[in-house]
């Protein structure tokens, strides 16, 4: 048993290295996006924290910028957790996701991440995306579809990997 428990760990850890790398291409390609439509970077997260903070009963210290900027690194910190989780199932579900390839893995990896955080916002009510136009909708569809196609390609050169080192210990 202890040999199916360290392969499930396995499987999740990559899967969250996974995650890890696909969030780290949705921020450069939201980073890219802001500096060549030199837009500001969205609010929505921090509003996200703070009224999930508020609904927890929990204060978020300080006044003005400080209070401010501690709500910038908890947003932060809450789009590289959501990336790293979704991750981490992708790598438990490592064989179905591969199974449906590139495209569509990257697809679905992609646009399941989208859809919690765009419906966590709605439930919330800081942010209604049914009353977004089309230049909203693309801002936040291809960063998460670049998280899907890297945690995809991930995960799929780490299986390759780990089917190498399993042919080669199976000699």
């Amino acid at each position: 048993m202890a040999g199916s428990g360290q392969l499930m760990l396995n499987r999740v850890m990559q899967g969250a290295a996974a995650g890890a790398a696909g969030t780290t291409a949705l921020n450069a390609v939201t980073y890219l996006d802001m500096a060549l439509r030199a837009r500001p970077a969205s609010d929505v997260p921090e509003r996200v924290v703070e009224e999930l903070a508020k609904r927890a009963g929990v204060e978020v210290p300080g006044e003005g910028d400080q209070r401010q900027n501690r709500l910038q690194g908890l947003a932060a910190l809450s789009g590289l957790a959501t990336g790293v989780l979704a991750g981490a199932v992708a790598g438990e579900l490592r064989f179905a996701v591969l199974r449906l390839g590139p495209v569509l893995g990257s697809v679905l990896l992609g646009g399941g991440v989208m859809a919690a955080t765009d419906l966590t916002m709605a439930r919330l009510g800081v942010s209604d995306p049914r009353s977004w136009d089309a230049t909203a909708w693309a801002s936040d569809a291809i960063p998460h579809l670049a998280f899907g196609a890297t945690t995809y390609a991930t995960l799929a050169a780490m299986s390759r990997r780990a089917g190498r080192r399993a042919a080669g210990r199976a000699r």
